[in-house]
């Protein structure tokens, strides 16, 4: 009699669910912000805190410099003839800011109505240490049924600048059959979720300028160029009456969504009033022709995401700013080059500029859309380990955000992505009082473990 005939995954999972929540706890505690030179230290820290559980757990683990921050590889090589497994999930986090928002400390893990709040509590810490935990899980029934390895990188929340050089210098290294990543938002907390489209990025950043200095607003007003005017001005002209994003090319070469996607998203459990009162707004704007669900995963968007200029303090000050900024985003669906969008917009913003406001658009980072094949062997082990842990079929649904490495993964090492998430958009990734439920953590944890022993049965189901 073996072990696992006495004993099952779930009541392993069960049995170390404290030590599993401890262990995420104390990954939370280090305040891994890449954005954020003075956090260099605390990168360190949390490379080395998943290296070392890594280790113990009987891999080869070691932390790897990049010009960024480092990175964590570990491999776990002991299954011949089984498939072999590469997860990928990130430690670094958002900033914190604004800090007066959270409830509680951001880096102190706090237990509320059944939520761990911390910042990466979702994003993605939390998602990407239940895989850690689902293989120890397994280890409780014996040997991994796969060959596995991790990459955790530091720089997600940066744009991953330096995870292609990475993965072109060791793609023999991280060959794999499939590539999985656990770095977003199921459905809805009952729906379980296989994601098969993200959206791609565009980045940049727009800087106005009017006059060499900032002007009395009583002395210059209404014969001076004014920045903020201006900036104001070229955005409203980015897109038309209908939400249209109005850059010359902007949709061209755009993959049409299928009947197929549209039937299955319209059967989808969404009420457009509730998603509306669930984000306090009244209204939902956007491209006109497409339901809500079309607009967030299956169409591109134009979003302002900062904007700047001008006296901001206390009280008045009559001036007109010498400059104003902002950052814009522009989220893109297969058929939609991030370079090609890049330069486009680029060269549009200075023609619909006002008269004397001198234009600079700079390019950010940007990153790949990607789709899916939902008959990919392994996409289909994934159905089946959810149904396993849920007791019902997955819904199977794309993303509006964007993982940009997603399709270097594709590209570089020449294996399907699997995205199994583990998250939800309630969980407020990237905001204050960033959550992640216990039940989610815990079930992230099993469906890890359950869907590495479906990729080894792969060839079995086809």
């Amino acid at each position: 009699m073996t072990l696992s005939d006495t004993v099952s995954l779930p009541e392993i999972v069960q049995s170390q669910a404290a030590q599993a929540q401890a262990e995420l706890f104390e990954l939370l505690r280090i305040p891994s912000v890449s954005a954020d030179p003075a956090h260099r230290g605390d990168m360190q820290r949390a490379a080395e805190y998943l290296q070392a559980k890594l280790t113990a757990l009987g891999f080869a683990a070691r932390i790897d410099a990049t010009a960024g921050h480092p990175l964590v590889y570990a491999e776990h090589l002991h299954a011949p003839g089984a498939p072999t497994v590469l997860i990928y999930g990130h430690y670094d986090v958002q900033p914190e800011a604004p800090l007066e928002m959270w409830h509680t400390p951001p880096f102190e893990p706090t237990i509320r109505d059944g939520r761990i709040y911390a910042r990466g509590a979702t994003d993605d810490k939390g998602q990407a240490y239940a895989h850690v935990r689902g293989v120890q899980a397994l280890q409780g029934l014996g040997a991994l049924p796969v060959n596995l390895k991790f990459l955790l990188e530091g720089e997600e929340e940066i744009g991953s600048p330096n995870l292609e050089a990475y993965l072109r210098a060791h793609i023999a290294e991280l060959k794999a059959d499939a590539v999985v990543i656990s770095d977003g938002s199921r459905f809805a907390p009952d729906v379980p979720t296989v994601t098969y489209g993200l959206r791609g990025l565009s980045y940049v950043e727009v800087n106005v300028t009017g006059a060499n200095r900032d002007l009395h607003s009583g002395s210059y007003g209404g014969a001076a160029p004014n920045p903020i005017a201006a900036l104001a001005t070229i955005i409203a002209r980015l897109k038309d009456d209908q939400g249209r994003v109005t850059i010359p090319g902007f949709y061209d070469g755009i993959e049409p969504l299928t009947n197929e996607e549209r039937a299955i998203w319209a059967a989808l459990p969404h009420d457009d009033a509730e998603f509306a009162a669930s984000i306090g707004a009244t209204a939902l704007p956007g491209e006109a022709g497409y339901t809500t669900l079309e607009r967030l995963w299956g169409r591109p968007t134009l979003d302002v995401n900062g904007i700047w200029g001008g006296y901001q303090g206390e009280g008045s000050k009559t001036v007109i700013a010498s400059k104003a900024g902002a950052k814009i985003s522009m989220r893109l669906v297969p058929g939609q080059d991030p370079e090609r969008i890049t330069k486009a917009i680029q060269a549009y913003i200075p023609t619909i500029a006002p008269e004397g406001a001198q234009v600079e658009v700079t390019a950010m980072h940007g990153g790949q859309p990607v789709k899916i094949d939902l008959d990919n062997p392994y996409v289909r082990a994934a159905g089946r380990a959810l149904s396993r842990v849920y007791g019902k079929a997955p819904s199977y649904t794309r993303g509006g955000g964007s993982i940009p490495i997603v399709s270097a993964f594709r590209e570089l090492l020449q294996a399907p992505v699997v995205l199994v998430d583990f998250g939800l958009n309630a969980d407020a990734p990237h905001s204050p009082n960033e959550s992640f439920a216990v039940a989610d953590y815990h079930n992230g944890i099993l469906t890890s473990a359950y869907l590495l022993q479906e990729i080894a049965e792969v060839e079995e189901h086809g």
